[in-house]
């Protein structure tokens, strides 16, 4: 739908939000597939059972577009009770949610014995930090627009074995006393991790005393596969949210599938024995298993210069991107990696000043794994949260913010052209500084992926019948290890750039991302820390 903006009045002006604007799908979501548990509405954590509340009750938005808007859960189900209030940016449609909690074994829920101030704003926002009995930890804050302490009962407390440690995620709000509002995450995250997101917020100062709430625990995570999707089930989820990804028009370097790169006389090398290279089987069968990436084994593209550089600009036509279905945040969501290789990654550009200066041979690599990552919720199967994986770290992308196709709920998702980050928008963005840095281009062109018709799932260690492929368990380098002096490629430059190069070489030296200085073909996904961990 489209963004409808609300207006408020101030004694200053008239202000535009859009925080009054439920966020909606472009298109309704479907009912899934039956399965176990996955999308029933409650997910029983070993004696509490939780259900994702999304309807609010807005207690108190800021004056700007800046600020933040408290809500209160409403809609609350027979028999659950509320375990803390949501906050949110008011520049974005409401999109949230909390999480009510159901006793469903006796003693796992209990009122407060008391509250404590710890934000007031404006004479009309108060939040209350629960203090929990003996045996209970608080996982939220009430919101009220009074001085007066809310009833003992508006929040519930939860047993201290079925919570576990939070830390604050992305900074909400700064108040002007130094008080912080923050989204909060649990501490510890990854797909054997048991910690559960509340959905609530934290509020801190300088010296952290406000910061003592908790996240909650699965104590059922060992049967984690009961909330978890089956096949048909993520097999609809991707039809459903899976992306179109847009390659640079000038894009020259294109994905490939890993049988076409296979079948394309790409060649095994081991350490000791670099004269006598094996061909790679098509399916990877070959590859050594297991072990670390310790510089025995490495790939290369074919010896013959011609065919190396074909297999260097990939085949879209026979791409295809591998999935990786793994539980998060206490097997409440389900993360939907979707992982894509490249032959090879092309060269970097920096941007000096108002100037571009190709790096020659820098950023270069044989073999690029690049991904996004689309977080589910189990309650109901809604997409949240999309990760855009950019070099050495990425960037969350809330659903509102997300371009989508026109009458669809599928994404797009832009490729940059030759580095192959993924990025949410068209544009450029500079990795470095705004004034020395890395370029990273990205446009629509007529070079795309439908990710939903060139997919296979390639992992889901809850689910048995999925069959990892060989190449998958193959730990070391998809590419050889060339380090390039960042001086002498930049001299190979034409003559006209040369001065440039003579007055920033020692700052590109200190600025430019390390990456960029050595030719090192990737480790596989598995090896990557958020296969078994959250992203970065």
């Amino acid at each position: 739908m489209g963004n409808v903006i609300c207006c408020f009045t101030t004694s200053e002006e008239t202000k535009r939000f859009p925080i009054d604007t439920n966020f909606e799908f472009s298109s309704p979501l479907p009912s899934w597939p039956p399965g176990q548990g996955f999308a029933n509405g409650a997910i029983d954590l070993g004696g509490l059972q939780v259900y994702q509340i999304t309807s609010f009750t807005k207690i108190w938005s800021g004056s700007d577009e800046t600020g933040v808007t408290f809500f209160e859960p409403n809609q609350i189900p027979d028999g659950f009770s509320t375990l803390g209030c949501y906050c949110q940016s008011s520049n974005t449609e409401l999109f949230g949610w909390v999480l009510a909690g159901k006793d469903v074994s006796g003693g796992t829920l209990a009122s407060p014995v008391d509250y404590t101030l710890v934000l007031s704003v404006s004479d009309s926002c108060y939040i209350w930090l629960p203090t929990p009995p003996e045996g209970y930890n608080s996982v939220g804050y009430a919101v009220t627009s009074s001085s007066d302490k809310p009833p003992l009962d508006k929040i519930m407390c939860v047993r201290a074995d079925l919570t576990d440690e939070c830390e604050t995620d992305v900074l909400l709000w700064g108040a002007d006393d130094g008080v912080n509002v923050y989204s909060s995450r649990p501490t510890t995250r990854g797909r054997q991790a048991p910690g559960v997101c509340v959905g609530t917020f934290i509020v801190e100062d300088e010296n952290n005393t406000n910061s003592i709430i908790s996240c909650l625990k699965n104590n059922n995570f060992d049967t984690l596969s009961s909330t978890m999707p089956n096949l048909a089930q993520i097999t609809a989820l991707v039809q459903e949210y899976s992306p179109r990804l847009y390659f640079h028009p000038s894009e020259t370097y294109l994905p490939s599938s890993t049988k076409w790169y296979f079948s394309n006389g790409v060649l095994l090398y081991q350490s000791g024995d670099e004269s006598n290279p094996i061909r790679v089987d098509p399916t990877g069968s070959n590859l050594p298993q297991g072990g670390s990436d310790d510089g025995t084994y490495w790939l290369d593209l074919p010896t013959d210069e011609t065919e190396r550089e074909r297999v260097k600009k990939g085949d879209l036509e026979s791409c295809e991107v591998y999935i990786h279905i793994k539980p998060m945040l206490g097997a409440t969501f389900t993360d939907i990696a979707i992982w894509i290789f490249y032959p090879f990654n092309g060269p970097a550009t920096a941007k000096i000043g108002l100037i571009d200066v190709p790096l020659g041979k820098i950023g270069e690599h044989i073999g690029d794994w690049e991904h996004f990552t689309l977080r589910v919720s189990n309650f109901n199967g809604v997409l949240y949260r999309v990760y855009f994986s950019q070099h050495s770290g990425g960037t969350w992308v809330e659903t509102p913010s997300l371009e989508f196709q026109n009458g669809t709920n599928n994404f797009v998702a832009y490729s940059s052209l030759h580095g192959h980050a993924t990025y949410p928008s068209p544009g450029v963005v500079f990795q470095g500084t705004n004034v020395i840095g890395i370029r990273n281009d990205t446009a629509k062109s007529d070079m795309f992926l439908d990710v939903g018709t060139t997919y296979s799932i390639m992992a889901a260690e809850y689910n048995d019948s999925i069959i990892e492929p060989s190449w998958l368990n193959y730990t070391r380098k998809w590419g050889p290890k060339i380090t390039y002096k960042i001086g002498v490629e930049l001299e190979k430059l034409e003559e006209s750039s040369l001065a440039i190069v003579e007055s920033v070489s020692e700052s590109l030296l200190e600025i430019l991302p390390i990456e960029v200085y050595e030719e090192d073909g990737p480790t596989g996904p598995k090896m990557k820390d958020n296969w078994d961990g959250d992203e970065r």
